[in-house]
Order: structure tokens, then sequence, then C-alpha cells
């Protein structure tokens, strides 16, 4: 290895001793492109947000209504691509490369065929859900099409969360850190052209015509679906014609193995359960705050997309900890998987914290980028600030269920997600939102997110789940 450079693959390999510093530094060289990914889906949310929110309120809240069943049908089609992903880890960990093309080649059609489903019932489901949820009529009619766009468009999300988790797995976080941080540059672009009219632009005496659909809250699921879908096609080619090179590869029967279907599913299906508890409790808190007018739906979502802002780093560390952790296990190095679990967790609750502080006090001005409604800024504020409180433990159970997940231990986790939101959040929710309004059900999620990280660091620090992670890679 090079004085500089750190070779992740052949550290775990050699079970190299490195320095303190260096195994921080190797934590951060793979967590910063997948935070800068992170970072970047959430500015797309930030530029939609923004966007719509200068058409108006009902806009915003039309788009705030339908987000959390967009991110429940979402995590079900991303949950399959995790267990394939961690597969390659493990593979590549071994030193098992055909193997890992063979799990990579079998992804690509199993993943595609239930994003398709996903499809096909989301887009069934989209012109009721607006009823269902409870919301005002008005904006109906833009909250069914915004959310007909986006299930549209769930093969091409999924194969791209496919092709990222795939090139992360297997030690490579720039190129989809770079590719997804293009995305957002792209769906500024997009969203211009689709939500906004045709207008003129000045700059000194040259004018320039700038063309637009006017397609408003349409449009924004327009514009990200467009850049979602260019830079899925050149994720595709990184993947399945560049890295694995399965153009090159006669499809052998022996690369349809039922076992690796099966591993796929034992590991996906509590990450999917895990994904739908969680945003089945978000639709439940919007049929809670839906009551309470347009005002709250909207400075809910805005304050939803604000915070994300604070935990995404969170998910890029977590991403990070799945790859350290999985091939460790996979080339047999449990102590590596171990240090590496712990220490990715402490990094992610140290750099969530910094990140809670800088928010707090820049929530106003946060609030106000992304509606330009006063109330809605107001009331943002106030319950993203009642957040940050939660942000440390938040980091501590993101990042340490993305390290148990590089071991394959979902089962327990998934049932631990359970418990905290529908035992501890749901129940606060309702009572605290009946006195308090909206900040009651912030209170509710404070406390909860608190409560799951402490059970999060016992189970990493306290229990033995590395012991039945050898059984899952035979």
């Amino acid at each position: 290895m090079g004085k500089n450079k750190i070779d992740l693959t052949e550290y775990i390999k050699r079970g190299e001793e490195l320095s303190f510093s260096k195994r921080v530094r190797l934590v951060l060289m793979l967590s910063i492109p997948s935070i800068m990914a992170q970072i970047s889906s959430i500015i797309m949310q930030y530029i939609d947000a923004a966007m719509v929110g200068r058409l108006g309120a009902d806009g915003s809240a039309a788009i705030g209504l339908v987000s959390t069943t967009c991110w429940m049908f979402g995590s079900l089609a991303y949950a399959l691509t995790t267990g394939y992903s961690v597969q390659v880890a493990h593979a590549i960990g071994a030193g098992k490369k055909e193997k890992a093309k063979c799990i990579v080649g079998q992804a690509l059609f199993a993943v595609l065929m239930w994003a398709v489903f996903l499809m096909f019932a989301g887009t069934f489901l989209s012109g009721s859900l607006p009823r269902l949820l409870g919301a005002d009529p008005r904006i109906h009619q833009n909250a069914s099409d915004y959310f007909f766009i986006y299930a549209a468009f769930l093969p091409v999300a999924a194969l791209n969360s496919l092709a990222s988790g795939i090139l992360q797995c297997s030690g490579n976080m720039k190129t989809p850190g770079i590719l997804n941080s293009l995305k957002c540059f792209l769906d500024i672009l997009f969203n211009a052209f689709f939500i906004f009219p045709s207008h003129v632009l000045y700059m000194g005496k040259v004018k320039i015509v700038l063309p637009g659909l006017h397609m408003g809250v349409a449009g924004a699921a327009l514009g990200t679906a467009a850049a979602e879908l260019f830079v899925a096609v050149v994720l595709f080619y990184c993947v399945w014609i560049k890295k694995f090179s399965l153009h090159k590869m006669h499809i052998r029967k022996d690369c349809f193995q039922k076992g690796y279907l099966r591993k796929a599913i034992k590991i996906s299906l509590p990450v999917g359960f895990e994904h739908f508890v969680v945003c089945a409790a978000q639709i439940t808190s919007t049929k809670i705050v839906a009551p309470l007018g347009i005002v709250a739906i909207a400075a809910n979502s805005f304050g939803i997309t604000a915070e994300a802002l604070c935990y995404m780093p969170g998910y890029g560390i977590a991403d990070a900890a799945t790859t350290l952790v999985g091939q460790g296990i996979g080339a047999k190095k449990e102590n590596v998987a171990k240090y590496f679990a712990k220490i990715s967790t402490m990094i992610g609750m140290v750099l969530m914290s910094a990140m809670a502080v800088i928010m707090f006090f820049a929530a106003p001005y946060i609030m106000a980028m992304l509606s330009a409604d006063a109330k809605v800024v107001a009331l943002g504020t106030k319950i993203l600030r009642i957040e940050m409180f939660a942000e440390p433990m938040y980091a501590a159970s993101i990042v340490a269920s993305g390290a148990l997940r590089g071991a394959g231990d979902t089962f327990v986790p998934s049932l631990m997600n359970f418990g905290s939101i529908w035992l501890v959040r749901m129940p606060l929710s309702y009572l605290l939102s009946l006195s308090m309004g909206l900040r009651g059900m912030w209170f509710a999620m404070c406390i909860e997110l608190i409560f799951r990280g402490s059970i999060f660091l016992y189970r990493l620090f306290k229990v033995r789940w590395w012991e039945k992670a050898k059984n899952r890679i035979q």
C-alpha cells in the first residue's frame, strides 16, 4: 500500500495492523463519497421543495402529503438491493470474484422484476392515495400526479440503488458518490424546465429565452425522474459493463442459484420490513398531521426535508460500515469487522452531533429557503430545533444498523426498529399532538430516537452478533 492510500480489500485480507488515525481515515475515505451522495439526495429534495414552494403552500403540501408513501415504496424497492450488495461484499472479501459476478448478474434481473411489480402497485394506488390520507381536496390532484410519476420511475430508481450499492460494497465509493452528486445539478436544470413556464432572462443587454413546460408539482416529479434516469444509465455502464463485465460473460445456469436468491431474501426481508415499519409510521404521522391544516402539513414536510441534511451523513457512514464489516466477515476477520463496526458508529455520532449544532442555529434560514410562507417558516423552525437534541442517538441507530447489516444481521435490528417506533413513538405522537399540535408529535419523535439509539448501542457493544455471521456466508 502506498503512503497516502489504504487499499481496503488488501488490508482486510492481510489483517494488517493500522494506527487509530489510519483506521479513522479509512472509514472517512469510504464514507465521504457516500455522504456526498446522501447529501445530494437531500439537496434534490430541497430543490424540489424550494422550487415548488415558490408556487405556494398548496403545492408544497401536495408533495409533503405523499412524500412518506414515496419513501415507503422506494424503501421496498431498495430493500432487495441490500440483500445482493451484502453478498457481493462477502464474496469480494473472500477473494471470489467470479462468485461476485454471478451474484451481480442475478441481482440485475431479480431487482428489476421486483421494482416493476412495485411500479404497477404504486401507479394503481396513486389516484386514491390523497383521499386515503385524509388531505384537503384542493391538493388531491397535485398529490396524485406527483406520486404517479414517482411510482412509474421506481425501476430506474431501484437499478440506480443496486448499482450504487454494488460499487460501494466492492470498495468503490467514489464513482457512485460523484454520479449521485451530479444528480443535484441535473435536477435543477430539469426542474426549471418542467415546473416553470418559459420566461426571459436578461444578462446585461443579452436576452436569453429559457423554455419551460409550466407543469408545477408534476414537473418537480418529472425533473427528478429525468435526473435519476441519466445517472442510472451511467451507473449501469460502470457496474454491468465495465466493473463486472457481464456483457462478456455467458450467463450460466449456475449463476442463478437458488442460494443467492434465498440469501438475498433472508437479508432483505427484515430490511424491507424495517423500512416498511418506519414509513408506515411516517404515513400514520401524516394522518395525524393532516387535520392540523395546510400550514402544519407543509411545515412538517419541510421539517423532515431539512432534518435530513443533518442525518444523511450518518447514512453515508453506515454505507461504509456495511462495506467494512461485510468484507471483514467475508475474509473471516471477525476482529476487523467488530472494530470497524464500533469506530464507524462513534464517528457517525460525532459528525451528526456537530451537524445538529449547526442546524439548530441555521434552522430559520433553512426553512426560509424552503418556503416563502412566514407561518410555515415559523412553525418549521420550532419543530426542527426540537429534533436536533436526538441526532447523536439517531446517528447511533443508523450507523450501527449499517454495520450489523454488513454481517447479515438484519432480523433482530428490524424488530428493534418496529418496537421502538410503534410502541414508543406512535402512542406518544398521538397523545402529545392532542395538546401540543405538531410540536407534540416532534417531541415524541425526539424521545423515540433517543430510545432507539440506546438499544442499538447495546446490541453493538454487548451482544456477540458476529458469531452467527460465519454461517451466513457459507
